[in-house]
């Protein structure tokens, strides 16, 4: 005979079948739904994980896609205003190629080539400012040069020394103009 026993166990520790007949049925449901809800909670939880990881991942694409766009933006942007000077690059070099051009022909070709140059800037938003004189005096378009003595309101633009520019609405160059002084 051998002297090995199996341990019996205590009156302190209950058996799985005293547990399940001690806990009863309504204890036994509440863990079986308790169970049901985690696991529930658990598919959610990696169902939720699988999105994160997708939507990171998309922003993450979405980041370097834009990133490449404002690479070839800066790159690339003046091309199309670059074209738009080409013309006048070709009529300066039909100008330039004419051997024994009358002034008058040469007249004519610069404003002709003016006219283009004008028209490309316009079609890229760059605008010209030159005001009239007799126009009021606007420190946001205009630089004042001197202010003159004239019959004119003070304050307003009596002569344009330079024409300026805009590119949209921003000044690229003010016009350099003299002012009338008060009275």
């Amino acid at each position: 005979m051998s002297n090995h026993t199996t341990p019996q166990p205590s009156a302190a520790e209950p058996s799985g079948e005293d547990l399940a007949s001690t806990m009863g049925a309504d204890t036994l449901d509440e863990i079986a739904r308790l169970q049901g809800e985690l696991a529930e909670l658990k598919s959610k939880s990696a169902e939720l994980a699988d999105q994160y990881l997708r939507a990171k991942a998309e922003a993450d694409n979405a980041r370097r896609r834009a990133e490449e766009d404002v690479a070839k933006a800066r790159k690339f942007g003046i091309e199309g205003f670059a074209e738009n000077l080409l013309a006048v690059c070709d009529s300066l070099d039909a100008a330039l190629a004419l051997e024994n051009a009358t002034a008058e022909q040469l007249r004519e070709g610069s404003t002709a080539t003016l006219r283009q140059l004008i028209s490309a800037l316009e079609r890229n938003k760059v605008t010209v400012i030159n005001p009239a004189a007799g126009d009021k005096f606007d420190p946001h378009q205009h630089q004042a040069i001197s202010m003159v003595p004239s019959a004119q309101d003070a304050n307003t633009v009596v002569s344009v020394l330079q024409k300026g520019y805009l590119i949209f609405d921003r000044v690229l160059r003010p016009a350099l103009v003299t002012v009338a002084a008060p009275k």
